[in-house]
C-alpha cells in the first residue's frame, strides 16, 4: 500500500468517510482539500449497475459543461473543402491533410478532440490504434462524426466544454467537472448537467438500481461520499 503524505493525512481529517454529502457541502469540502501546487481537476465517480459484458448496457454520452474544463482544448478536424474551412473558421488549431495523417500514424497526438466527417472515415480507419489506445478516434456516438455544415458547431462545442461520459469495464463512469479554482456554483452547474446526462443515458437493459454510490474529488484530495438521493435530483439548467 503507498504511503500516504503528511499534506494527505491532514486534508483528509477534514472529510467524515462515514458520511454521505450532499453536492453543495461535497463541492465546498473537496475545495477545501485541494490542496496541491497546482490547479487540481475536480472529478466525479460513480459506481453504476451496467454489466460492461453486455453491449446493451454500456454507457456512452457527451455532455457540455456550462462553465469549460478549466484547460484549453485543441482541437484537429478531418475534413476537406467547406468543411475544412469551417473548422479553421470556429477555432480549430489543426485540419489534418495527408501529411499529417501520416504524421499521426507514427504517434503525434497533441490534441483532445478530433472531429471528422463521414468522407474521412474511409482514410482515417488506419489511424485507429493510434487515436483509439487514446479515446481520441472519431465515433457519431459522441458527436465527433458530423456533416461538413455542422463542423463550426462540432468544434465550438468541444472547445466550451465538452466531455465524453463513457464507462470503464469494473462499470465505473469518471468525468471532470471542472477545476478548483472554479466558484462552488460553477461546480455545481457543471456537475448537474454530467449527472443530468447520465441519468439520461441509463440503458433500458439495466435492472435494478442504475447508479449504486457516487463520489467527489480532486487529483490530489481524498474521495467524498455523495448522497444519492441528492445528487440524482440535481439538473442542468
Amino acid at each position: 500500500m503507498r504511503k500516504q503524505s503528511k499534506r494527505f493525512q491532514e486534508i483528509s481529517k477534514l472529510v467524515d468517510s462515514n458520511k454521505a454529502y450532499e453536492p453543495k457541502e461535497a463541492i465546498s469540502l473537496v475545495k477545501k482539500c485541494a490542496s496541491a501546487k497546482f490547479d487540481e481537476t475536480v472529478e466525479l465517480h460513480m459506481k453504476t449497475g451496467s454489466d460492461p459484458k453486455h453491449s446493451d448496457q454500456l454507457i456512452r454520452g457527451v455532455a457540455l459543461l456550462p462553465h469549460g474544463t478549466g484547460k484549453k482544448i485543441r482541437v484537429l478536424v478531418f475534413a476537406q473543402g467547406e468543411g475544412a474551412k469551417a473548422a479553421f473558421d470556429a477555432g480549430a488549431e489543426y485540419v489534418a491533410d495527408e501529411e499529417m495523417i501520416k504524421k499521426i500514424e507514427s504517434g503525434w497526438t497533441e490534441f483532445e478532440v478530433s472531429i471528422a466527417t463521414p468522407d474521412m472515415m474511409g482514410k482515417i480507419g488506419k489511424l485507429g490504434k493510434v487515436l483509439g489506445r487514446k479515446g481520441l478516434m472519431p465515433n457519431a456516438k459522441t458527436g465527433t462524426v458530423v456533416q461538413a455544415s455542422d463542423i463550426g458547431r462540432a468544434v465550438q462545442d468541444a472547445k466550451k466544454g465538452r466531455v465524453e461520459i463513457k464507462m470503464d469495464r469494473t462499470a465505473l463512469i469518471h468525468i471532470s467537472v471542472g477545476k478548483a479554482s472554479f466558484n462552488e456554483q460553477q461546480l455545481l452547474d457543471n456537475m448537474s448537467t454530467v449527472v443530468d446526462q447520465i441519468v439520461r443515458n441509463r440503458p433500458a437493459a439495466v435492472k435494478g438500481q442504475f447508479i449504486r454510490n457516487a463520489f467527489l474529488t480532486t487529483t490530489m484530495g481524498p474521495s467524498v461520499k455523495l448522497d444519492l438521493n441528492t445528487t440524482l435530483e440535481l439538473k442542468s439548467e
